[in-house]
């Protein structure tokens, strides 16, 4: 049996589907014993279930084991991450009824549209469900109108190609399972995206780049 668990360079487990906890196909588990998680809006107050928030760990009874002391040599970004009474893990997520926690991403990669927040993760997990998408990276493009339009830049499995054709059959695809805002309205194909050493998706270098155009 497979027991997920979610942390970070900086932490150690945070939350996973630990023993005696049943799992929830999709969801990072509950927090960890000992860790005190929680789920925050834009001023620090607690989310209701479904609302989209800041996932942060809370430091008023003491730094918990396994987080950072500190950043080597940078005092002020340590200042910023352990002064005050929350960590901020950076990340995005939101509770259910039953206290389960769903990541939704990065806090800067989260697109903001008309007033809505979207998920890149949610939008990919679509895309890679299309036969014609090997990999996709979602992202958000500056708009005068809607503050951000939801742009995926899409490298293909081999057998197919690029066209006006499969842009719209893509589009079609993601409106059949997400709702019509999450769409995107761009679409790019290339042959690589841009990713770390680790071979994480390096979505402000696409960002920086749609920017500069």
């Amino acid at each position: 049996r497979i027991f997920e668990g979610f942390g970070q360079s900086e932490t150690p487990v945070i939350a996973g589907n630990f023993p005696g906890i049943e799992p929830r196909p999709g969801s990072m588990g509950k927090a960890a014993p000992g860790i005190d998680l929680e789920v925050v809006d834009e001023n620090g107050n607690h989310c209701p279930p479904h609302q989209v928030g800041h996932m942060v760990i809370h430091l008023e009874k003491g730094r918990p084991v396994g987080l950072l002391c500190g950043y080597y040599r940078n005092e002020d970004q340590t200042k910023k991450a352990l002064g005050g009474p929350l960590y901020d893990t950076g990340d995005t997520a939101y509770y259910d009824e039953d206290g389960y926690i769903w990541f939704v991403g990065r806090s800067d990669d989260i697109i903001k549209s008309s007033g809505f927040r979207i998920s890149p993760f949610e939008v990919e997990s679509v895309l890679q469900e299309h036969p014609a998408v090997l990999e996709s990276a979602v992202t958000g493009v500056p708009d005068e109108k809607r503050g951000q339009l939801v742009k995926a830049t899409i490298v293909l499995n081999k057998g197919y190609t690029a066209s006006e054709e499969l842009e719209l059959e893509i589009k079609t695809y993601v409106k059949q399972h997400l709702a019509v805002y999450k769409i995107p309205r761009m679409v790019e194909f290339v042959d690589e995206l841009p990713k770390t050493s680790s071979g994480k998706i390096r979505r402000m270098e696409i960002r920086k780049k749609d920017s500069s155009k």
